[in-house]
């Protein structure tokens, strides 16, 4: 920019108005009568701290937490299922070696989480994937699934190499169906909790398994969410917070280990062309 544009250029007053203080829905602190810088109780969206943790089990508040009710008993069962079907990615997964390979490397035990969550939160079988999915799944299934599975296919071009993914949360890994995706996906569908998204998302991932396609994780949990009643964006962060255990746990086995404990490949493995 000149001298000369600089000169002229007219700075606008921000007419914004801003909030006193800090304001949220989700939880309320009764401040302590000796000192208003600490609590003396807290709420969440109207229910005592302490009478939830004397009458609801975790999984209730955490639905509470991100939808503002509580839930119903089909729902908890159906989240709690949720959760235990999720609560590790496995070894394979790329957030997975993260966590180990950060605890094999003696990184502050504090961040081995954070490090493997930033891969979680990848396009690739991680939350970055969730969003996508769930409004897939949320506008597809006003249509038949049959329908949609010829129309993706026949405008959709198998990759030479690598994964051929028809829609977010559904396709192949290794060339192959992700069978315990599609074992983890029919339990949750007789669970009373489950609703239409996952139906739909069944009778979709059935659509397109003579294409050796099928449900993948990321397809399983938003549907799922979206039967649950979560919105979109929240699925992706929700999504890490249901690996997160899983993650840490590996990375914490390797933690106190020496670098023997993980392979390392060999001179033959190095291919120089």
């Amino acid at each position: 920019m000149s001298d000369k544009t600089q000169k002229h250029r007219v700075v606008h007053r921000r007419s914004d108005t801003f909030v006193k203080k800090q304001l949220t829905k989700i939880w309320q602190e009764q401040p302590s009568t000796s000192n208003p810088y600490i609590a003396e109780s807290a709420r969440c969206y109207g229910y005592d701290l302490l009478e939830l943790m004397q009458h609801r089990s975790y999984v209730e508040v955490l639905y509470l937490l991100f939808q503002g009710d509580l839930p119903s008993v089909d729902q908890t069962k159906l989240l709690e299922e949720l959760l235990i079907a999720f609560i590790n990615p496995g070894p394979r997964h790329p957030a997975t070696r993260a966590a180990m390979n950060a605890g094999i490397g003696k990184t502050d035990p504090a961040h081995i989480l954070p490090i493997s969550l930033s891969i979680l939160g990848g396009s690739h079988l991680g939350a970055g994937e969730i969003e996508g999915a769930m409004r897939f799944l949320r506008k597809s299934s006003k249509k038949s699934a049959d329908q949609v599975a010829t129309e993706l296919i026949n405008k959709s071009i198998k990759p030479k190499e690598g994964d051929w993914h028809i829609a977010p949360g559904f396709g192949n890994r290794f060339g192959g169906r992700d069978e315990v995706s599609q074992k983890i996906a029919s339990q949750l569908l007789t669970s009373p909790g489950s609703g239409p998204i996952l139906a739909w998302g069944s009778a979709f991932a059935d659509a397109i398994k003579d294409f050796d396609m099928g449900w993948l994780t990321t397809g399983v949990v938003a549907a799922a969410l979206a039967d649950l009643r979560f919105q979109p964006r929240a699925g992706g962060g929700f999504f890490q917070l249901i690996s997160a255990p899983g993650l840490l746990a590996h990375g914490l086995e390797l933690a106190n280990k020496p670098f023997t404990a993980m392979p390392f490949p060999t001179d033959e493995d190095y291919i120089i062309e």
